[in-house]
C-alpha cells in the first residue's frame, strides 16, 4: 500500500547554513567556486588587462570605420603618394582611387589585431565565467563587451567588483584542496 502525504510538505526552518549565500540565489547551497582563489585572481588580471585592450581596439576601430566610410580615407603608413609620386609618410589617403602605392594600410591591420584580441577575450571571458561558476547569460554581457564601444570599461568594473566580492564574501568557497 501506498501512504498518502500530503499536498504541501512542511520547510524546515531556515538556519544559518540553510541560507542562501550571497550570489547562490538557492537555499541550502553553498558556493563553490571552480579554481582555487589564486586562479580565480589570475583569471580576472587576464580579463582586465584584455578589457582595456579590447575596448581600446575597439574605439581604435571605429575611429578608422567612420574615417573609411564618412570620409572615404584608409590610414596609411609608408609608400608613395599615387598622385605626386613623392614618399608618402604616415597619415590619411584616400581610399578610392587608391592614394597611396605600396606601403601598410594600418586601416586593415585594425580590423585584423582587433579580430584576433577578441577571440583571446573570449577566451579570457570564459575562464573567467567557469572559474566562477557564473550563469550562462553572464558569459554573454561578458561577450558583449568587445563589439559594443565602451562597453568593456563598464562591464569590467561591475565583474571586477563582483568578483572581488564573491571572493571576500565565501572565503572557503574556494578550498579546493
Amino acid at each position: 500500500m501506498i501512504d498518502p502525504k500530503p499536498a504541501i510538505q512542511p520547510q524546515p526552518s531556515q538556519t544559518s547554513a540553510s541560507r542562501p549565500g550571497p550570489g547562490t540565489g538557492k537555499p541550502g547551497k553553498k558556493r563553490r567556486f571552480g579554481g582555487t582563489e589564486a586562479q580565480i585572481r589570475s583569471a580576472l588580471k587576464f580579463y582586465k588587462v584584455l578589457a582595456y585592450l579590447t575596448g581600446g581596439m575597439l574605439l581604435l576601430l571605429c575611429a578608422e570605420l567612420v574615417a573609411r566610410y564618412a570620409f572615404g580615407q584608409y590610414l596609411f603608413a609608408g609608400g608613395t603618394n599615387a598622385v605626386t609620386g613623392q614618399p608618402f609618410g604616415f597619415g590619411f589617403a584616400d581610399a578610392e582611387p587608391q592614394g597611396v602605392l605600396g606601403g601598410v594600410n594600418l586601416s586593415v591591420a585594425v580590423l585584423i589585431v582587433h579580430g584576433w584580441m577578441y577571440v583571446v577575450y573570449l577566451m579570457s571571458n570564459f575562464r573567467l565565467w567557469s572559474l566562477m561558476r557564473w550563469p550562462f547569460a553572464k558569459l554573454i554581457v561578458l561577450a558583449l563587451g568587445g563589439v559594443v564601444p565602451f562597453l568593456s570599461f563598464f562591464v569590467e568594473k561591475k565583474f571586477h567588483a563582483e568578483v572581488e566580492a564573491e571572493l571576500a564574501a565565501n572565503p572557503q568557497a574556494s578550498k579546493r584542496y
